[in-house]
C-alpha cells in the first residue's frame, strides 16, 4: 500500500496491536513509548508522513532558522516468549489532520490485516474533577459486550456514555468497522492538569495492561516520574495558594484559576499546537471554522494566549467583505 514502508516482516503469534497518539496529559503516547523502551521492541514499519502532515512553522535554534522534520508514525514489534500473544506497538508523534484520518487509519488497518492482528488496544486520558494526589483510576470502553464482560473482572470503571476524542478514540471505532475487536484503557487525570504530562495516569494504564496480558513489565521509571511531577504540582499550588484544604475536592472556580496559571507555566502538547495552527489556517480561508477553533482553544484553556490572533480573523474577514 502507498505511504507505508515495511522494512522487516517478523513472524508474529496472534499479535495484539497497541496504538497511541499524543493527547491530554500525553497519557497514551507516554504509556506506549514506555512499552517500546522497556520491552526493547524493534521498529519494522512506518507510515510516510508527506501525505498526512504538513509543516506550520520554522524552528530557530541559537539564532539559526530551519525547517523541522515531519511527525513520525512508526510500528514496533515484540515477541512474547512467555505468552500466546506477541505485540505490535504503533506510535505517532502527532495526530494527523482529521480530514485525512480515514486514509491514515487505513494504512494502520492494512498492516494489522497483513500480520493477522488478534485484538487492538488503545490508551487515552480520562479528565475528572479529582485531586492530583489521588490514585489514577482506570476506565475502559470495548468494541463488543463480550470483551466488556472479560474486562469487568478487573477493577476498572466502564464508560457507559460519552466519547473518546481524537485519534486515541477514533481509531478503534474505524477498526471496528473493519471487523477488528478491541478496547481502550483510560487513565484519570485532574481537570486542571490536562496540559502537562501525567506519568501517574500512564502508570495506571500500563499496570492495567500488565494484568490483562499477564506480562512482566518494570514500571519503576514511571513511578519515579510521577513522584517528581506530583512534587512539581504541589510546589505550583503552594505558590498560587490554591492547594486543597483538607480532604474536600478542589472547586470549579479554583480549577479554572489553576488551569489558567498552568497554561502560562506549562506548554501545550505539540500535537495540540499543530491542530490549533491548522484550525487557524482553515478559519482564515473560511470564517465559519472559527467556532471549531474557539472550542479547541477553550478545551485547552489557551484562548488568552491566542486571543489577538483569533480576533484578527474577524477583522480580516470584515475587510474582505468591503
Amino acid at each position: 500500500m502507498e505511504s507505508i514502508k515495511i522494512s522487516k516482516r517478523p513472524r508474529l503469534n496472534a499479535p495484539y496491536l497497541i496504538v497511541a497518539w499524543p493527547g491530554m496529559g500525553e497519557v497514551a503516547f507516554k504509556a506506549a513509548a514506555y512499552l517500546v523502551e522497556k520491552l526493547q521492541a524493534e521498529e519494522f514499519a512506518a507510515i510516510l508522513p508527506e501525505d498526512f502532515f504538513y509543516l506550520t512553522a520554522s524552528t530557530v535554534q541559537k539564532g539559526i532558522l530551519s525547517l523541522p522534520e515531519l511527525p513520525s508514525s512508526k510500528f514496533y514489534y515484540w515477541k512474547n516468549k512467555a505468552g500466546k500473544n506477541d505485540l505490535i506497538i504503533f506510535i505517532s508523534s502527532a495526530q494527523p489532520d482529521l480530514a485525512k484520518a480515514d486514509a491514515y487509519c487505513k494504512r494502520i488497518i492494512y498492516l494489522a490485516k497483513m500480520f493477522n492482528v488478534n485484538r487492538i488496544i488503545g490508551f487515552a486520558a480520562m479528565p475528572q474533577p479529582i485531586d492530583h494526589t489521588q490514585p489514577s483510576v482506570v476506565w475502559f470502553a470495548a468494541t463488543s459486550p463480550e470483551i466488556s464482560a472479560e474486562l469487568k473482572k478487573y477493577d476498572f470503571k466502564l464508560i457507559t456514555e460519552g466519547q473518546i476524542s481524537g485519534m486515541n478514540g477514533l481509531f478503534l471505532g474505524l477498526a471496528k468497522k473493519e471487523n477488528f475487536s478491541g478496547f481502550c484503557l483510560l487513565g484519570e487525570i485532574p481537570l486542571y492538569t490536562i496540559q502537562i504530562e501525567n506519568p501517574k495516569a500512564a502508570y495506571a494504564v500500563l499496570e492495567a495492561f500488565k494484568k490483562i496480558l499477564n506480562i512482566q513489565l518494570d514500571l519503576t521509571g514511571l513511578s519515579e516520574q510521577l513522584r517528581v511531577m506530583e512534587e512539581e504540582i504541589n510546589r505550583l499550588l503552594d505558590y498560587l495558594k490554591l492547594g486543597p484544604q483538607g480532604p474536600s475536592p478542589i472547586g470549579e472556580e479554583e480549577i479554572e484559576r489553576i488551569k489558567k496559571s498552568l497554561s502560562q507555566l506549562t506548554r501545550l502538547p505539540v500535537s495540540v499546537k499543530e491542530k490549533i495552527e491548522k484550525l487557524f489556517e482553515q478559519a482564515r480561508r473560511d470564517i465559519s471554522k472559527a467556532n471549531e477553533l474557539k472550542a479547541e482553544l477553550d478545551r485547552w484553556n489557551a484562548y488568552k494566549e491566542y486571543e489577538d490572533r483569533f480576533l484578527d480573523l474577524f477583522k480580516k474577514s470584515k475587510d474582505k467583505s468591503h
